[in-house]
């Protein structure tokens, strides 16, 4: 493959997973500010956030994309058919303004999730079956990449768009970012059903149930899903309680917005891309025990600015460091949930993985905030940092099985 029609890939990829994320960003994160504004209760704002539920399912929104074939080129397809249900939800929810409709602008935010969620799945079995293995930890700094400049645009730039143009103006954009993004597929059609070199454990399974049980006995698969079960949650929910830590430490709104959303997003993008350049030079191996030491430093660095108040400058520095360590881990995290998708189960592999990540991404903030009410920052950001801590040992200790199992399959790709 040539190395131009890689890059057009690359950036193909990380443009849909971009557009797949703003309307999820903006709809569950950015909208609540409209929302309070509009006399929304916080117990209303909170159950809104329900609508991000289908994101836990993804596992089994894999199952029909895997064994459903929609004709040659099946993953194709199936992007384009809920690529296709999101521009029609896009004009249902942009026809006129909602905010005064909970229940119906619930049900299309509800809608949406699916649909992103569900075409999620076909994308990225599209990326695992198009890119060579080699250029599987690129794409998923890419992604990575995408996220946080997503969380930028749909936490930020949408809202700015929404009160200067109106209600319908979010919609029609990332309708046509998703219109623009979708229609090269329809060029790549021929290209959806190309050979794949099978792995160990590619043998067609029976049944749903074996085709899971089959990925965790591929060599290296049970410490790997260790590692992604707690290498980012507890770095990613320190992100999370940032914003009202640095306003309880006396920050303005309008500087925390800027730091955390503008400074801090662009930081985690560019470390994304930095992270997954790195990673073939330092060996996946090293790669995992240094994103994850890094991560370890920015957050004892957080937790001993709070508990000794050392003032803004050190918070804001501990911030800009946070991101900058996830960044880099959520870049090495995507990147091998791909090669831990064997060729043959694409949608029903990255599937699984997504829906373990997004358990332990969902599950961690929970208790962190439980820990805030009981223990304060204090308490909280100290059991984040033994979080990492037993991540960090754990990476050391499984390092090696994972890196031999990434290299086995560049290696079989290449015979």
């Amino acid at each position: 493959m040539s190395k131009t029609r890689i890059v057009s890939l690359q950036l193909l990829f990380g443009w849909m997973n971009l557009v797949l994320a703003v309307p999820s960003i903006y709809l569950m994160f950015g909208m609540p500010l409209v929302m309070r504004q509009h006399g929304w209760s916080g117990t209303e704002i909170g159950l809104f956030q329900l609508a991000a539920l289908p994101a836990l399912f993804k596992f089994l929104f894999a199952v029909p994309v895997q064994r459903l074939r929609l004709g040659r080129g099946h993953f194709v397809h199936w992007l384009l058919l809920l690529c296709a249900s999101m521009l029609a939800l896009y004009w249902l929810i942009g026809r006129e303004n909602l905010i005064g409709d909970r229940v119906t602008l619930f049900a299309l935010t509800f809608a949406i999730s699916i649909a992103a969620t569900w075409a999620d799945i076909p994308l990225n079995a599209l990326a695992v079956q198009w890119l060579p293995r080699s250029e599987q930890l690129r794409a998923g700094s890419i992604r990575s990449a995408a996220l946080f400049l997503g969380a930028i645009i749909g936490g930020g730039i949408m809202i700015m768009l929404q009160a200067r143009l109106g209600w319908q103006a979010p919609f029609w954009l990332m309708g046509g970012g998703l219109l623009i993004g979708s229609l090269p597929f329809l060029l790549l059609r021929t290209q959806a059903a190309l050979p794949a070199q099978a792995r160990p454990g590619d043998v067609p399974a029976p049944g749903v149930v074996a085709d899971w049980a089959g990925f965790f006995n591929q060599p290296g698969a049970r410490q790997w899903t260790l590692l992604l079960l707690t290498s980012f949650p507890f770095i990613g929910a320190a992100w999370l309680y940032l914003k009202p830590l640095m306003l309880d430490m006396g920050i303005p709104l309008e500087n925390v917005a800027f730091i955390i959303g503008i400074v801090g997003g662009t930081t985690g993008a560019l470390s994304s891309l930095i992270g997954g350049r790195l990673v073939p030079v330092l060996g996946t191996a090293r790669a995992i025990v240094l994103y994850l030491l890094i991560a370890l430093c920015s957050l004892s660095m957080l937790t001993l600015t709070v508990w000794a108040g050392l003032g803004s400058a050190w918070l804001i520095a501990s911030a800009i460091c946070v991101a900058a360590s996830m960044g880099a881990v959520s870049a090495l995290m995507f990147g091998l949930t791909m090669f831990f998708t064997r060729r043959q189960r694409n949608a029903s592999d990255y599937g699984l993985q997504s829906t373990l990540f997004t358990v332990a991404r969902l599950a961690v903030p929970i208790a962190a905030g439980v820990l805030l009410d009981h223990l304060g920052y204090n308490g909280m950001l100290l059991a984040l940092t033994l979080g990492v801590l037993f991540a960090f040992v754990l990476a050391w200790q499984v390092r090696g099985k994972v890196e031999r199992s990434a290299q086995s399959v560049l290696e079989q790709e290449r015979s």
